[in-house]
């Protein structure tokens, strides 16, 4: 199929963006490297009538260290932060990138673009919500921080205004032991089940699920289910997060199989994790 008409605005700057944004309201979408709104259009599944391509503003492809803060920006490429060297401290986000997609979508897909699009299997998604970052947006009102945690609100809805767009993410601090592993039928599809692990999060660590509900899922732990010097305490935690996580059945996989799942990934992740 094809998309249905719509006219192309160019933005050069983030100002001129929201002022489009702001002008077209609800029949405007931005589009950067296109990866999911595209595939969307051509089966009609989204028919914006105005597209603000932002993908020539300067200065939001940028991957920038400030201390113990690591800055995205909203255009930087699942691929160029597949290949950046961003330390022990921050490596869980170049190890993730080979779970996304294909490398032609790691390529041309952006950063902001997955955490726009707010798919509840989407690594950037769970890595946002599991390490505390804050999606920064900027719209008529100027710019202002959103923690992940209150930025997703349900399957592909975030709390962005139709005049907002993302511009970066900001992880505010160091994550060494930090990992993420996933399950798909065949390599670059989406995920069945996702699983990302913070073992530095205090006093447990923190666990995250991907494909479970319509966002990510942050677990809450019981403090009285993690005993760090158990020689068993990873498949403990996993077992103890698979019991308490809320699963139904639905689509193609029952609520059995996505429970074996996480307690599978969540297993592998935390082994990943201390690595």
């Amino acid at each position: 199929m094809k998309p249905a008409r719509f006219a192309y605005h160019r933005a050069a700057t983030v100002a001129s963006a929201v002022e489009l944004l702001e002008e077209f309201g609800d029949d405007a979408k931005v589009i950067a490297g296109g990866q999911s709104l595209t595939a969307m259009m051509a089966f009609r599944l989204a028919r914006p009538e105005h597209l603000v391509d932002i993908a020539h503003i300067d200065g939001l492809s940028e991957i920038r260290r400030d201390g113990d803060t690591l800055h995205i920006g909203a255009l930087v490429t699942h691929h160029a932060v597949e290949r950046a060297d961003l330390g022990p401290d921050f490596a869980v986000l170049s190890r993730t990138m080979r779970w996304v997609g294909h490398l032609p979508i790691r390529t041309r897909g952006t950063v902001g673009g997955s955490l726009a699009h707010a798919d509840a299997t989407a690594e950037w998604c769970s890595l946002a919500v599991l390490l505390g970052a804050d999606i920064v947006v900027a719209g008529p009102s100027g710019r202002r921080a959103v923690p992940a945690a209150d930025f997703f609100l349900g399957p592909y809805t975030t709390v962005l205004e139709p005049a907002e767009m993302i511009v970066e993410v900001v992880f505010p601090r160091p994550a060494p032991h930090a990992a993420l592993t996933e399950f798909a039928e065949r390599q670059g599809d989406f995920a069945i089940v996702s699983a990302a692990v913070d073992l530095d999060g205090a006093p447990h660590p923190t666990v995250v699920l991907g494909g479970v509900a319509g966002t990510p899922v942050s677990v809450e732990i019981d403090p009285g289910n993690w005993d760090p010097e158990a020689p068993s305490r990873f498949g403990d935690l996993a077992d103890w997060v698979a019991a308490a996580v809320d699963l139904r059945d639905g689509g193609d996989y029952s609520a059995h199989y996505r429970r074996g799942l996480v307690r599978t990934l969540v297993q592998r992740a935390c082994e990943e994790a201390a690595a």
